[in-house]
Formats: C-alpha cells, structure tokens, sequence
C-alpha cells in the first residue's frame, strides 16, 4: 500500500516584508508659475508648438491693484477683467504679452503665427492685429504685407497699414531743417539723432525743438552731447528751442557724488552752455570733477547762428505727454507734475516699441492714487501689444486706453 506523500512545505524568500506594501503617491499636481501673486499665463490651444520654449523667469512686480475723437477707438483691452481668468483666449493673449514683454520675439511671433490659425474667422482678429504689430516693431514690411493678405482672406476686411515710426518729425524751414524730439529716447531709436549728426557734419542750419522731449538713455545722451559740441566747434548752425523742460529733468536726476552716467553729465553741461547762466555750468562743472575726478569742459560762448530759422513748431500741439522706444525698468517720477499740471493727462504711447512688466507695474502705481482721487488719465495709441500688456497688469482698470482705428 503506498504511503501518501507529505505536503510540501510553503517556502519564503528570506529578509521580505511579508505585509502589504505601500500604495505609491499620488503624482503631484502641476506646479503654477506666478508672476507677483498673479499666475503666469500658459499656452493653451497652441502649446505644443511651442513645447521647447522655456518658460520665461519674470521679477516680482511692484505694482497695487468718453469717446475721444474719429481716428481713435477704445482699446478692447477696456473689458477685459484679467483677474478672472478660465478663457482660454485669454490665455494664449497673456502668454503671447509675457513672451514680447521679455523680449522673445522669435517665441511670440512662431506662438501668434499657430494661434491665427487655430481661432478662424473674427474670434482670431486680436491675435492677427498682435502679430501685426509684432512684424511692424521687428521691421519685417515684406511678411507684413503678406500677413496683410492672408488677413484679408481669413477675416473679410483690410489689413492695418505700415506705420512710418519716427522718433523725430524732421522738416523744411528757411533752407534749414527742423527735429522735433519728443519721448523717451533710447539706443533702440536713435535714429533721429544719426540723421541729426549727418545735417551737423554738412554745416546745414537745424532747429531742435525739445517741447515733447522727455528723457534719453546715456547712449544716446552722449550721442547728443558729441554731436553739439562738434557743432559748437565747427561753427554749425543748431538752434534748440523748448529745451528748458528737458535741462532740468537732467539737473533733477544727476546727484553729485553718485558716479554713474557719466555721458548723461556731459550731455548737461553743453546744454547749460547753451541755455543757462556761466554761474549754474560751473557750479555743475564742479559737481562733475568731484564726482569721476575728472576736469570738466570750460564754459564757452555759443556762437550765434549764422542763419536764423523761425523756431515754430511743426509737431502735435495737444499738451500730450510722450514716449517713444523701449520702455525698460521706467520707474515714471516726472508723471506726478504732469498729472497736477493739467486737468485730464493724456499719455502718448505712439512710438513706443515695447514695454517690461516692470515698467508696466510702476506705470499702475503711478497712476493708481489719482484714480482713486476721482481723476481721468488718458492712455493714447499703444501697439495692440503694449495695450494688451497693460490689461494684464491691471492698467486698464486705472486709465482709458485708446488704440488708433486699424
């Protein structure tokens, strides 16, 4: 009789837990990039185009939360409340300003170049009009042009036209010739003050009128002080006029001891030596030794003008205020007499190519408290860009934004 066989006993890998392992974490959740306390838009129909674009690194910002005439129109950005986002339209608008605002022309115009695409017909015009600007501000009129054909087609209605931007309305007095700088200019368009130094170099009479002339940088401050010195030493004929507002914004910002801009200093001085009093120049010119231990320049007479060109301005006469080029890192210190000066403040934005979100926040805080005070400021024709950029921030929420007719 067989013996039957004894069960076999259960073996147990050696050194294992035997209770129930963990169950694994639950993947985390998308991390959300803010800019301040505010999120940082993302793409939304057209992110993968763009999927190896980094995502811009954004400062903090520092900022606190009626028709006008026939060739304006209120910006669209008006009725748009970015605090509530969940549009996704919107999105792809803020992701577009944030990659513009920081300079990443090549993203925005590739991400604008799928979204007209990806939102047909009438919902898609405020992408065709950003990246029309976008080509207008990089100086491409060829794709422009063929943008404006395609527009045409997609959209059933013209295209806007190119803009010739000046910094600088040049024209014909007496046999002279007459510039009128007005905005803030910087190295990115100076080319105003080329054309001013060709006129300089051929001996040929100039009037500048500097009434709409806010500020400069220092490359072009020392441009302009170059350029009148030569004049003055050569005998050309350069009559500024309107200059007075311009000298003391430069007497107000340069602080003795503080050794930095150095070119704007020089540029002080040869307007002192033009339209101030020997006593103010050498008391500058002092303050300049001291602080870069450098000899300044000695005070000269101007010579007279050998041809005197009536000094009438041929440029805007409203009492608007403006900008032009590349507003970066702007703190805007000289808005708060303008805004006291006048009853309704118009600030012109017609020449300025691009705007930081820096600039844009300190823009809000400036104009913020007067706002609040019951008082009208008048934001006039920004780029569809620099309008939607300051929906973003709020600005719309603090001024009336108005964009030339397209």
């Amino acid at each position: 009789m067989a013996r039957p066989r004894p069960p076999t006993p259960e073996v147990r890998p050696q050194n294992l837990p035997t209770e129930e392992p963990e169950p694994l974490p639950e993947p985390l959740p998308d991390l959300e990039f803010t800019v301040g306390n505010r999120p940082l838009p993302v793409p939304n129909k057209a992110e993968a185009a763009l999927s190896t674009e980094p995502n811009p690194a954004l400062d903090d910002l520092d900022f606190t939360v009626e028709d006008f005439d026939r060739d304006f129109i209120e910006s669209s950005v008006m009725g748009i409340d970015v605090e509530h986002g969940g549009d996704p339209l919107q999105g792809d608008i803020e992701h577009v300003v944030v990659l513009f605002a920081n300079g990443q022309d090549a993203a925005a115009r590739s991400l604008l170049e799928t979204l007209v695409r990806a939102y047909p017909g009438s919902e898609g015009k405020r992408f065709w009009l950003l990246l029309f600007d976008l080509l207008q501000s990089l100086g491409e009129r060829a794709a422009f042009e063929k943008l404006g054909m395609d527009y045409a087609e997609a959209c059933e209605t013209s295209p806007p036209p190119w803009r010739q931007e000046e910094a600088a309305v040049v024209s014909k007095v007496g046999g002279g010739r007459q510039f009128i700088l007005q905005g803030v200019l910087t190295a990115e368009g100076a080319q105003p003050v080329a054309e001013l130094g060709k006129l300089i170099a051929q001996k040929v009479p100039v009037i500048v009128d500097c009434g709409k002339l806010v500020g400069c940088d220092d490359d072009v401050a020392g441009e302009l002080a170059d350029l009148l010195t030569r004049a003055r030493h050569t005998g050309a004929a350069v009559t500024l006029v309107g200059v007075e507002g311009f000298l003391g914004r430069l007497n107000e910002r340069l602080v003795a001891g503080e050794a930095t801009r150095a070119t704007t200093w020089l540029l002080l001085l040869e307007l002192l030596q033009r339209h101030g009093t020997q006593e103010a120049f050498e008391e500058r010119a002092v303050d300049y030794a001291v602080t870069f231990e450098l000899s300044p320049p000695s005070w000269e007479a101007v010579p007279a003008a050998r041809i005197a060109l009536p000094a009438v301005s041929t440029g805007p006469s409203d009492d608007a205020y403006y900008f032009s080029g590349e507003l970066k890192n702007c703190r805007f210190d000289e808005l708060l007499k303008v805004f006291e000066a006048v009853e309704i403040p118009v600030l012109d934005f017609a020449g300025v190519r691009r705007m930081d979100f820096f600039s844009a926040g300190q823009l809000v805080n400036r104009i913020a408290p007067f706002k609040a005070k019951g008082r009208d400021i008048l934001i006039r024709s920004p780029s569809h860009l620099v309008a939607e950029l300051m929906a973003v921030v709020g600005l719309n929420k603090q001024a009336r934004i108005i964009v030339p007719k397209s």
